[in-house]
């Protein structure tokens, strides 16, 4: 089988002997910062010493994100724009805004990373791979390595968010198109027949070629959408907020009220090793009771608990905040309260708590969280959720550390990319 796939024309030129990095669109576009202004930027709730600004607007609606050793930025869209998939973003005079763009690769999706010189990316389908060059740009775009192909896609909760240890593992994320593995058929209240394909982690190897399920170790199952996740260098172990179900005062309006619809269940985050398994479909976590809780379709009465069978969370988070991505910040810009922390987006909002389109952060110790969480980064919205009025502005999707240390997030409705940077005293 053919190991590479092609996706565009060239994506690099040579004059004198010098490697040009160059767009592979035939037709010209308007630079990334032509509509960025700092206004949006000056709107987000940051804590004192922080402060952000816009690099990019305007792009589509975005995914994850990676940025690379120069400052450069790779991000995802979920719709093609102009046939590309992925856009290359740079800051050519260095005034703090983006004003180079070049798309390629012809697959939408959201899963994104840098490591070793590499640029690694997931379709709906599969994994990516493309070399880099010294300055960390895409050697050429029109061929890539197909890491991994076949994985399912049935459109609904698809995407493919991917980690990367340091022992060349790569860790992708397969989330279930099926809300509680009791609506696809074949598939029984007591044994979803869904696990062996989706609602959990596979770990493929960074050393092979168009790998598939068959060649893949299920590394996690039971958890239902993962689409936030990060490999903890300190714990040598991959952390993940799933998506919670949701549904239960609908679907069971006897054993459950509206105001336990609105809170139940708890987002979550989950340290996995090896055959961890978070107990989708049938359970969910109550973070009032702190256990989890028999699923109601596979015999549960809002009460019924099980211990010690599955996973229990590390942090927990209020219902229908939507994790869409997390980063576990390196760093030196930030206070040593941020080290080793895991910043994680929240992509949706939630009514208990009238509040939502934000950035939290979770302080950690010596690999596990050392206190509450806190919101780092709030009103990505513009509006107030307890008594909205107007159209949300902006909604968070995904989060990068650049090589300074500042934190980029990825916007999906306007195509907005916030850099957010520390000036205050680190002590």
């Amino acid at each position: 089988m053919n190991n590479t796939v092609n996706y565009c024309g060239k994506g690099f030129t040579y004059l004198l002997g010098i490697l040009l990095f160059t767009s592979c669109q035939t037709a010209p576009q308007d630079t990334a910062s032509n509509n960025a202004t700092d206004s949006a930027a000056k709107e987000l709730v940051l804590p004192n010493g922080f402060s952000a600004s816009v690099v990019a607007d305007s792009l589509g609606a975005l995914r994850h994100l990676a940025v690379n050793k120069n400052g450069d930025i790779y991000v995802k869209l979920s719709k093609l724009k102009n046939g590309n998939g992925i856009l290359f973003l740079s800051d050519t005079d260095k005034d703090g805004k983006m004003d180079k763009t070049m798309g390629f690769a012809n697959y939408p999706g959201t899963g994104i990373r840098i490591q070793d010189n590499k640029l690694y990316s997931s379709s709906n389908s599969g994994v990516y791979r493309y070399q880099l060059n010294a300055q960390g740009q895409v050697i050429d775009t029109a061929k890539a390595e197909v890491l991994v192909e076949g994985l399912v896609d049935k459109g609904r909760d698809n995407a493919k968010s991917i980690a990367l240890d340091d022992e060349n593992n790569l860790y992708v994320a397969i989330g279930s198109y099926d809300e509680t593995c009791t609506d696809a058929a074949g598939n029984g209240l007591t044994n979803c027949k869904l696990l062996d394909s989706v609602g959990g982690i596979w770990q493929f190897s960074t050393n092979k070629l168009n790998q598939s399920y068959s060649n893949s170790l299920h590394y996690a199952k039971g958890l239902k959408n993962v689409v936030g996740l990060d490999w903890n260098n300190v714990t040598k172990s991959l952390f993940v907020a799933p998506h919670g179900r949701g549904g239960l005062k609908e679907k069971f309006p006897k054993l459950y009220t509206q105001e336990q619809e609105k809170a139940l269940p708890a987002e979550t985050l989950y340290e996995l090793s090896k055959g961890s398994d978070g107990g989708w479909p049938y359970v969910y976590y109550d973070p009032f009771l702190h256990k989890n809780i028999v699923a109601p379709e596979y015999g549960g009465d809002g009460k019924k608990s099980i211990d010690n069978k599955y996973l229990a969370p590390v942090a927990d988070f209020p219902a229908h905040l939507a994790p869409n991505d997390m980063l576990f910040y390196t760093g030196n810009m930030f206070p040593e309260k941020y080290k080793n922390g895991a910043f994680i987006v929240f992509h949706g909002q939630s009514q208990s708590m009238n509040k939502g389109y934000l950035v939290a952060f979770v302080p950690f110790l010596n690999g596990k969280p050392s206190g509450p969480w806190e919101i780092f980064a709030d009103n990505f919205a513009g509006v107030d959720f307890a008594n909205p009025k107007g159209p949300y502005k902006h909604r968070p999707m995904g989060i990068a550390q650049g090589p300074d240390g500042a934190l980029y997030v990825a916007d999906d409705l306007k195509g907005t990319i916030f850099k957010i940077t520390y000036q205050g005293d680190k002590k």
